[in-house]
């Protein structure tokens, strides 16, 4: 007779059972938010996030302070359209990884593109809410 309570036990009984502990480990790490998944982390994206509005406020002082000069304004606005591309995609990768919360990655993405200041005020509210929790 096989034991299944002993480790390296075979059979039905055994299988269930690692099969359910590897459930409730997946479980236990999907709930909590990871820190990172390879280049993608919490801290890269955030720091984008601001650069991102950095570069936003730059391209509304230039288009509408100084009169819009161009070159300028066009690589502005170029910089600021395929940052908000880019950071959509980041953040709902991100999102999907459990790296930042489908809120911040809506924001990004839907809001992103009227105004980063949005994503990044989100950046620093799930910061706070993490700090918050640790």
């Amino acid at each position: 007779m096989i034991d299944a309570a002993r480790p390296g036990a075979t059979g039905p009984d055994a299988a269930a059972r690692s099969d359910a502990a590897a459930r409730s480990a997946a479980a236990a790490r999907s709930a909590s938010p990871r820190e990172a998944a390879g280049p993608l982390t919490f801290t890269r994206l955030k720091w984008t996030s601001f650069v991102h509005s950095c570069v936003y406020i730059a391209l509304l002082i230039c288009a509408f302070a100084a009169g819009s000069p161009q070159p300028l304004t066009f690589v502005l606005g170029l910089a600021h359209g395929l940052l908000w591309i880019f950071m959509s995609l980041a953040c709902l990768a991100a999102a999907r990884l459990r790296i930042v919360s489908l809120r911040l990655a809506v924001a990004v993405a839907v809001l992103g593109g009227i105004g980063p200041f949005f994503g990044s005020f989100e950046f620093i509210r799930e910061q706070r809410q993490r700090a918050a929790l640790e």
